[in-house]
């Protein structure tokens, strides 16, 4: 995501994600806990990858057929209608200015996340600042483009270093469900403006907040009006289920949201056409959003209890699609542990170190499937 949880793309095994740079492909790792819960009677909860499985609402799947006869190559800042909605949501969602903030449609939001560092210019002399506990494409896009990773939650923990080049801060978050407040995020801008980085927020699950509310960073308690060195980055693949569609944007600092342009011209990352129409249907109907809001409400309902009763700690998940939970064990057992029931849940370890005791569990699956999780767990 966020973007999401989602994004896990396709693998013909290990081998195929070992490329020179890069960590293995972490899903290729669950493969052996997948076929022992798949072994169940009653069959798998896939619990794992955060994939939306709700159908597309009608009006959106009928604005992409009305978009269907789209011949001509699409244009790669989005059609007039598009940027106009994509301005119009954040300034209703993160209370940014639409008159004066930059917007840009993406291939959905992993891609965007994936090469952002490269997209900005970043290289072999730069650093990228990541949470501790996070998304991995984070690390893979800096790595990508050559630059260094740190991992750290605290200004203190970065140090005076001058190589830093970009932050990553991510609220809520993917996989802890953790929101940050507005002190702290402005604490972050502050830093960054002082030493002219560019502080990117991935928001996908922003408008998912259930015991606490998240904020973004265009936010003016945050922003304090300006957008200069801030990019927002946001996912229509969990509140639209669209994850099919790869549909995501970025709106923030105009003069950077320009060089991302730039270079997206050059290189041919388009988003299509009609996907773009379908994309207008989407940010400018909310009853929809919140119809999907309610269902995944229902299911965290169902299953925290059930986590809880057997055994389950959860940190943070205040916002977001995932329950963060731990047995104080290592991530792996508790991966074993589960699947010897049928259900698959993602390691803690996929998101970072720190995060090796604990478990993700999305709650994305049916509601048949969560209860049958939710049971499960029980006996």
């Amino acid at each position: 995501m966020t973007p999401g949880g989602g994004g896990a793309g396709g693998s013909t095994g290990a081998a195929a994600s070992r490329i020179d740079g890069l960590p293995d492909f972490p899903w290729d790792l669950l493969a052996p806990a997948k076929v022992v819960a798949s072994g169940h009677p009653d069959g798998i909860v896939d619990l794992s990858i955060g994939t939306p499985v709700d159908p597309v609402p009608g009006l959106i799947r009928d604005a992409l057929s009305a978009g269907s006869n789209a011949p001509g190559y699409p244009l790669t800042a989005g059609t007039a209608a598009l940027r106009a909605a994509i301005a119009g949501w954040v300034g209703r969602n993160c209370g940014a200015d639409p008159a004066g903030v930059g917007v840009l449609p993406t291939i959905g939001s992993k891609e965007l996340v994936a090469w952002l560092p490269t997209l900005l210019g970043l290289g072999p002399d730069d650093v990228v600042v990541i949470p501790e506990v996070c998304y991995p494409t984070y690390e893979v896009g800096a790595r990508l483009a050559g630059a260094t990773v740190v991992r750290a939650d605290s200004l203190t923990a970065i140090g005076p270093n001058p190589r830093v080049r970009l932050i990553w801060v991510n609220s809520p978050s993917n996989p802890t469900g953790r929101v940050l407040p507005a002190a702290h995020l402005r604490k972050v801008v502050d830093w960054a403006r002082e030493r002219g980085v560019v502080v990117a927020s991935d928001e996908c699950y922003l408008t998912l907040g259930w015991e606490s509310s998240p904020v973004s960073v265009l936010a003016p308690e945050v922003s304090g009006g300006s957008y200069d060195g801030l990019l927002s980055v946001h996912s229509l693949s969990k509140r639209s289920n669209l994850a099919g569609y790869r549909a995501g944007f970025v709106a923030g600092d105009p003069a950077l949201v320009d060089r991302l342009l730039a270079v997206r011209k050059h290189a041919g990352m388009i988003v299509p056409e009609p996907v773009q129409t379908a994309m207008v249907a989407a940010l400018s109907d909310e009853t929809h959003v919140a119809e999907q809001r309610d269902r995944y409400a229902a299911r965290r309902e169902v299953l925290r209890p059930a986590l809880q009763k057997a055994g389950f700690t959860l940190s943070d998940s205040t916002a977001g699609l995932y329950f963060w939970a731990t047995r104080d064990e290592d991530c792996w057992t508790t991966v074993d542990w589960l699947a010897e029931r049928g259900v698959l849940v993602a390691p803690g370890a996929f998101y970072g170190p720190s995060g090796s005791r604990h478990v993700r569990f999305a709650v994305t699956a049916t509601d048949e499937r969560i209860a049958a999780a939710a049971e499960r767990l029980a006996g």
